[in-house]
């Protein structure tokens, strides 16, 4: 639309000049014929090849003024439409620029000054968006071969400890169940290292699709808090839900809940221990407002704009127990804005807080409807 406007404009404003330049110069016409009549008439003018010559010329004046005009008229049109396919021809030159991969801006005529602003924001876009898949593409295929040395490591503990209770049947009961729950470990660790390969080829391959409804976030929270609980009080951390009770919104309730899943996972991977994961919810206006809020190391303020991007992981270590495959809070960006919502993260000495906020949606109509 926007498009169709500015030719629409740029035809108007070339046709606008012809046509004042058509203008101007018949104008100048005529002034020069009433002149030269003028100055002809004011004359005394003697028998010579001249004045046979202007005799000629003032028999045929109705047909020759204006076809002298008219010639005048083509050729200013001509310019004209030539000046428009040198700009088109300006524009395909440029073109070609936009598929350059250098920060150099394209530069056009003052007339085409909107195309060039345009073609420069395409061009920068595209270079932006080509340099962060590259990246993208580079974490993963980094967070890929890292995953695949780690698989080895427990793997391989899982064999030897299997190996060695297999060799000793008579092993002592209580050094078979160490070895056996060193095993078990290990194994739930690899099963992790499974997950997270498939967690990468799920986000690669779906897209989000929403099937919304009513959802009761207040009891979705607490149930959160209550299934991570087994989790926590290892670490003597605990999260505490307020929210008013039955703090209702509209949305996908399976999407959302990894949402708040996923960002209380990450406050629990990253949190002291014995701290307290605050998780509050209320209303302001049409939206709902969501805080995670954990006290631990803070995130440095470079990291906080490129820690919802795929792939990233905060804790850089391969080996890292807390580190997954960075699609977390990718994945939860994902679907918060699906839901026309907005997912951000603060981060200071005293607590990291994610905030999340997400329009109440079409709970009014829901409630019309079902009073009707």
């Amino acid at each position: 639309m926007k498009d169709k406007q500015f030719r629409s404009e740029f035809m108007k404003k070339t046709i606008f000049r012809c046509a004042r330049t058509e203008i101007l110069a018949s104008v100048l016409y005529a002034a020069i014929i009433v002149t030269a009549y003028y100055i002809g008439y004011s004359i005394t003018w003697q028998p010579s090849p001249l004045y046979y010559f202007l005799n000629i010329l003032l028999d045929y004046a109705t047909l020759l003024i204006p076809l002298v005009w008219f010639v005048m008229v083509l050729i200013i049109i001509y310019i004209y439409w030539s000046r428009t396919v040198g700009y088109i021809e300006d524009i395909a030159v440029a073109s070609t620029a936009l598929v350059r991969p250098d920060d150099i801006d394209i530069k056009l005529p003052a007339e085409l000054r909107e195309i060039e602003d345009s073609m420069n924001q395409i061009k920068k876009t595209a270079l932006k968006n080509e340099r962060e898949a590259r990246e993208a593409e580079q974490r993963k295929n980094d967070l890929v071969v890292n995953l695949a040395h780690d698989i080895r490591t427990p793997l391989s503990s899982v064999i030897g400890y299997l190996s060695l209770l297999d060799e000793a049947p008579d092993m002592p009961a209580e050094q078979r169940a160490k070895y056996t729950g060193i095993t078990l470990e290990k194994a739930y660790r690899l099963e992790q290292l499974i997950n997270e390969f498939f967690e990468i080829t799920r986000f690669n391959l779906s897209s989000i699709v929403l099937n919304k409804g009513k959802i009761n976030l207040s009891f979705m929270l607490r149930q959160m808090a209550d299934e991570f609980y087994p989790m926590l009080s290892p670490q003597n951390k605990q999260a505490i839900v307020q929210a008013p009770d039955e703090l209702v919104l509209w949305g996908d309730a399976d999407k959302l809940s990894r949402v708040f899943n996923n960002i209380l996972k990450n406050a629990m991977a990253y949190s002291y221990d014995g701290s307290t994961i605050d998780i509050t919810a209320s209303v302001q206006a049409k939206d709902v407002i969501i805080k995670f809020a954990n006290k631990g190391d803070p995130i440095p303020p470079q990291k906080l704009e490129t820690i919802f991007e795929r792939f990233f992981r905060l804790d850089a270590s391969r080996s890292s127990q807390t580190g997954g495959a960075g699609l977390g809070l990718a994945i939860a960006k994902e679907i918060v804005t699906a839901h026309g919502g907005t997912i951000t993260a603060q981060s200071d000495v005293s607590k990291t807080t994610f905030t999340v906020v997400l329009p109440t949606g079409d709970l009014e109509l829901s409630k019309s409807k079902q009073l009707s």
